[in-house]
């Protein structure tokens, strides 16, 4: 999987495309392809972050965003509230991970991109900022990392 990882991170230079990266209990090899690979260059998202504070800012420093999932909503989530709190919004991205990990009120049920309010929400919360500026910032984020001109 490695190897192919590589591959697919090369393969994204070359064609100047933002990586999105799902690494899901592979934090440290991941981190470390990304930079030997010089992954930062293009950009990218690291999807559903389930890291610490550590593994997000070094992925920042590369140049990705961090994407925050509907498990921010959760009650036992008190530590990953703690990271995301120290990560500067101009960093992170809001996502509903669908169909999985719903966000509360909804949890337990098959997740759907409306739902991505209410983690948007909580990320609000946590950060002491009104959630139109999360709105705001994320979108923002999101029209960088992909490079898209609205306007």
């Amino acid at each position: 999987k490695l190897k192919r990882f590589r591959e697919q991170v090369g393969l994204a230079k070359e064609l100047k495309l933002p990586i999105v990266v799902h690494d899901r209990e592979a934090h440290r090899e991941a981190l470390e392809i990304l930079k030997s690979e010089k992954a930062g260059e293009n950009r990218g998202i690291i999807h559903c972050f389930s890291g610490d504070e550590k593994m997000a800012k070094a992925c920042m420093d590369m140049g990705f965003f961090i994407s925050i999932p509907g498990s921010l909503t959760y009650k036992d989530a008190g530590p990953f509230h703690e990271i995301v709190k120290r990560l500067p919004l101009e960093f992170l991205l809001v996502e509903t991970d669908a169909p999985f990990l719903t966000p509360v009120p909804f949890r337990g049920k098959r997740n759907e991109p409306s739902y991505v309010k209410y983690t948007a929400e909580k990320l609000a919360e946590i950060k002491g900022v009104a959630f139109e500026k999360v709105a705001e910032v994320t979108t923002q984020n999101a029209l960088k990392v992909f490079r898209l001109n609205l306007g």
